[in-house]
């Protein structure tokens, strides 16, 4: 039987107060299952926004998508995580990945380095994490047992961490562009995607319970006509054409029921049951969240 549905928005734009608390109840009343905010320079700080989100909203989890390990230390990030977690009563999930804009460290003055330096250092992290926050004696105390983590990546280094201690694999359906210092992506097709899901499960053959797997989406249209809405993606990827583009695991664009049923087949092929949206799409998410609940009740 296929995993219940999840879903979250991910909150880039910082707001004050007044605004932001509003921002997190619209999400609460449109069914987020997940309020997120990322760990970029210019965007709202994770922790604080989690914790007055927290205060707006009764029922959606709140979760960081996902920390630049590089940003932090284990023993200042267990400090925030049980904090975090005891201030919103255990709503807390935590997502980490290694960090992949070089230029957001240079700008904090943090070493980005390689790509095996940026993978030690994260895996140095959650071991670190687990080791410290599952301590009795640690103090301050989380509010939950296990605040649960996300791994968020591609490689085999992190597939592979993942499968050892994620509760949740966040996969991003895209790739670092070679030789960009400042994060520029590109999605990858299905078939990338099947093979990267393929390679996680084999190397989590062994764990007794399996993990939730995540997939961020990019983009989210519910029209009868994509091509005007698909337009800015086809400019910034020349190598797309539109039916592509329209194949993309991270797009939806289409009327209601294709795009309904686009979410289910996804799940059938990649296993993914928990699905985030980036801000600007919340709304338009949210028409395909309450016919996908529908078809479950």
């Amino acid at each position: 039987m296929p995993r219940p549905f999840r879903f979250g928005v991910s909150l880039l734009t910082p707001a004050p107060a007044g605004e932001w608390r509003a921002k997190c109840r619209r999400a609460e009343q449109l069914g987020y299952d997940v309020i997120l905010v990322p760990d970029h320079l210019g965007m709202p700080a994770p922790f604080p926004a989690l914790v007055a989100a927290a205060e707006a909203t009764e029922r959606p989890r709140l979760g960081t998508f996902v920390l630049n390990a590089g940003f932090w230390n284990p023993a200042l990030l267990a400090r925030e995580i049980a904090t975090t977690d005891a201030l919103t009563g255990g709503r807390l999930e935590l997502g980490l990945g290694t960090g992949y804009v070089q230029s957001e460290h240079e700008a904090a003055g943090l070493p980005y380095g390689s790509p095996r330096e940026r993978m030690d250092h994260l895996r140095h992290m959650v071991e670190e994490l687990d080791r410290l926050l599952g301590s009795e004696e640690y103090r301050p105390r989380p509010a939950q047992p296990r605040v649960p983590l996300l791994l968020g990546g591609n490689g085999d280094r992190m597939l592979r961490l993942a499968a050892e201690r994620a509760d949740i694999v966040g996969f991003t359906g895209a790739r670092l562009v070679p030789g960009t210092t400042t994060g520029k992506l590109e999605p990858t097709d299905a078939e990338a995607v099947d093979e990267r899901v393929a390679r996680y499960r084999e190397l989590a053959a062994g764990r007794a319970e399996p993990a939730e797997l995540n997939l961020l989406l990019q983009l989210v249209a519910v029209t009868d006509d994509p091509e005007p809405v698909l337009k800015p993606l086809l400019e910034r990827q020349p190598q797309l054409t539109l039916d592509r583009a329209l194949a993309l695991p991270v797009v939806l664009a289409g009327p209601l029921e294709e795009v309904v049923a686009r979410v289910r087949a996804q799940r059938e092929r990649f296993g993914v049951s928990y699905l985030t949206v980036l801000e600007p799409h919340m709304e338009a998410f949210a028409p395909v969240m309450a016919r996908l609940r529908e078809e479950s009740a």
